[in-house]
């Protein structure tokens, strides 16, 4: 990488690339955490080395962003032949798909960027451009998981697990990405960590009182079953199960109330929905339960019988592994806070 000396440190330039479709509030965000150190006067022992970041795009001056407001683009690509690291924020895909070759001149450049030197970053959508370049072909990312389907359909060579918070890739773990929404916080204070240490890193965390997502995303994805698959006879089995989800025996009930054999059920189910019938029918209590402890102040245990689990310690081991937290550390976390109610 390619460092300008400063007393005792170095400068690490950052290029936070800007186009229409990018989000304002992260594009702001990202700015204003990487220009802490200058902008705050963080003290710490590797104070000395910063970053310093630029809001780049393929033409210098305002920029209208998808949520309407203006942001100033203060170098354009073209005058940018040097940079340690570029990050390519957040988008709004309000198509609901991701068009391709819109934007050429950015594609060539990210890709000349990279054979440069530079580490390659995304911050939640923003791994569309990213994943456009090639350069994550055959390689592990992250996204918002409301777009994992679109971004694996659209990029099929790209592995994808929408639950990790951050995916580093690449044979110099130069590629970077980020999932949903506001885990750029993580993007940021992994940068932080990974040129300036970790001590700095919580330090910038608590100045902002950011916090890591270490569980992941997994608490976050609200699940939805499948229903675009064409076998009508599951799809009238799934809409009853979402009525019917915690009676006792549920499978064999759904099963009973469908024309089919037992064996031949499941294999449909499964191959329609990606999942077989009884890990959908845990998914759907533990849905219904998460919601439960979000919005009211009922006992786990009774939460546990409502929702179709008369032993509550198996409750328990299935809402942790379908969520990666307990019912009570689930609870703590997505409750609505009492001075917000």
């Amino acid at each position: 990488m390619s460092n300008d000396l400063l007393p005792g440190g170095k400068v690490y330039r950052v290029s936070l690339l800007v186009l229409p479709d990018a989000v304002i509030s992260t594009v702001a965000g990202i700015y204003d955490v990487m220009n802490s150190l200058g902008l705050m006067a963080i003290k710490s022992a590797t104070s000395a080395t910063t970053f310093k970041v630029d809001i780049v795009g393929e033409m210098v001056g305002p920029l209208d962003l998808v949520s309407g407001v203006p942001f100033h683009v203060q170098r354009s690509i073209d005058s940018v032949t040097e940079t340690d690291i570029v990050i390519v924020p957040s988008f709004l895909l309000s198509s609901g798909s991701w068009e391709k070759n819109r934007y050429p001149r950015l594609i060539n450049w990210l890709r000349s960027t990279h054979a440069s030197g530079a580490i390659i970053c995304s911050a939640c959508s923003g791994v569309f451009l990213l994943a456009e370049t090639g350069l994550l072909d055959n390689k592990d990312a992250t996204v918002h998981f409301n777009y994992a389907d679109i971004f694996a359909a659209t990029y099929p060579k790209v592995s994808i697990y929408p639950e990790r918070v951050l995916v580093v890739s690449g044979q110099h773990e130069e590629l970077i990405s980020s999932g949903a929404s506001m885990s750029w916080h993580d993007l940021v204070l992994y940068l932080f960590a990974r040129f300036m240490g970790a001590t700095l890193a919580q330090e910038v965390a608590r100045l902002f009182a950011l916090q890591w997502h270490q569980d992941g995303l997994t608490p976050y994805i609200v699940f939805e079953g499948k229903f675009d698959h064409g076998d009508a006879e599951i799809q009238i089995a799934q809409q009853w199960l979402q009525l019917n989800f915690s009676v006792a025996n549920a499978v064999d009930q759904m099963i009973t109330h469908s024309s089919l054999a037992e064996r031949t059920f499941k294999r449909r189910f499964t191959a329609a929905t990606g999942i077989t019938p009884i890990e959908y029918v845990q998914r759907l209590r533990v849905e219904d339960a998460k919601r439960r402890l979000e919005r009211t102040n009922t006992s786990i245990d009774e939460i546990s019988w409502r929702v179709g689990y008369e032993d509550a310690a198996f409750f328990r081991r299935i809402f942790k592994r379908t969520t990666g937290l307990t019912p009570g550390a689930y609870r703590k976390r997505f409750c609505i806070p009492t001075f917000a109610r």
